[in-house]
């Protein structure tokens, strides 16, 4: 039966009893953190939970990769997201800027919270910098390089080991091939290494990571063969094993996942091998059997993409992801 579903077209998963929906999960509040904003175009959205309610972040401008795209931050507070305001660039000096990309909001353990984003031309030039704030976003010390030709998390967010290590999934792109790494680093952002992976293959980028009750983690990565890949690490995230092809579809899109206090693993993904008008929740107690939570966004067009994802207080699901790169939505989702 495993073989049967392996060969099954992609758009056939989900209508399998393997993906039937076995959790149930309700939809508490869905909408738009702005409706209009400075910039015209924003695309790969960040959430984080902080004592004073939710920060998002993204990065808007004329339109991805033009030097003028920076990234933008909205707060939610007693139910209300606050303007969007710029709070980084990618502005050399009075003739030179680049854009920037992909932020990713990070609490440290000294309460501060971390912006991570990138700068430069293309992926395959960027470089990675991070501002860091006192006052749960409210304001931010000056960009920092992160040094050693690290980049720090690609997409996702980073996860906090047993001993406090920082590890941030990443990856880099060339123009032969795409490649995932880890990223560690102790919880004042400094002593970075990078561990390399196996890529076996494969054209993979942007990972999000998982954590299991035996103490194994699992990276879950965006590729370019149609398929989301995987990397298990027994050892902390020391070693990890060559990435292989998991059964679940993929769009060469963004994906992001979560583990929960319960245990439940949830992921977002456009589940299907092309297109991104589709958008769904998955979830698994094992990481390789996936089951159909909720379907976000099921339209005949359009682009629904770059999910981030974590879990709040109340154990509730906090998710945004790109809307037609016109806005950035916001979801919250309970999962009993």
């Amino acid at each position: 039966m495993k073989k049967l579903l392996l060969l099954l077209p992609a758009f056939l998963l989900l209508a399998t009893p393997h993906f039937a929906a076995t959790h149930k999960a309700r939809l508490v509040v869905s909408e738009f953190i702005y409706e209009k904003a400075e910039f015209p175009s924003c695309h790969a959205s960040t959430i984080l939970n902080t004592r004073e309610g939710l920060l998002a972040a993204w990065f808007g401008g004329t339109h991805e990769n033009h030097p003028d795209v920076c990234i933008y931050l909205s707060s939610k507070t007693k139910g209300k997201w606050s303007v969007p305001v710029k709070v980084a660039d990618g502005v050399i000096n009075d003739t030179l800027r680049y854009a920037c990309w992909n932020p990713v909001l990070f609490q440290l353990d000294n309460g501060e919270v971390a912006l991570f984003y990138k700068v430069g031309l293309s992926p395959k030039l960027w470089w990675g910098e991070y501002k860091t704030s006192k006052d749960g976003g409210k304001s931010w010390s000056k960009a920092i390089k992160i040094p050693g030709g690290h980049l720090g998390p690609i997409k996702d967010k980073p996860v906090r080991l047993k001993d406090g290590t920082i590890l941030c999934p990443s990856s880099t792109e060339t123009k032969d091939f795409w490649h995932i790494h880890v990223e560690t680093t102790d919880p004042s952002l400094q002593n970075w290494q990078q561990t390399e992976i196996d890529n076996n293959g494969f054209n993979a980028i942007q990972p999000t990571t998982l954590f299991y009750p035996d103490g194994r983690l699992q990276l879950l990565c965006r590729s370019r063969e149609k398929r989301i890949v995987e990397s298990w690490s027994a050892d902390g995230g020391k070693s990890w094993s060559p990435l292989k092809a998991t059964s679940l579809p993929n769009n060469n899109s963004g994906i992001d996942a979560v583990t929960l206090r319960s245990g439940l693993q949830v992921l977002i993904c456009n589940p299907v091998e092309k297109g991104r008008n589709k958008l769904a929740l998955l979830s698994s107690e094992d990481g390789i059997h996936w089951d159909l939570l909720m379907t976000l966004e099921d339209q005949a067009e359009g682009e629904f993409s770059y999910p981030a994802i974590i879990e709040g207080k109340k154990g509730e699901l906090h998710i945004t992801y790109t809307y037609n790169r016109e806005k950035i939505k916001y979801l919250c989702v309970k999962v009993p």
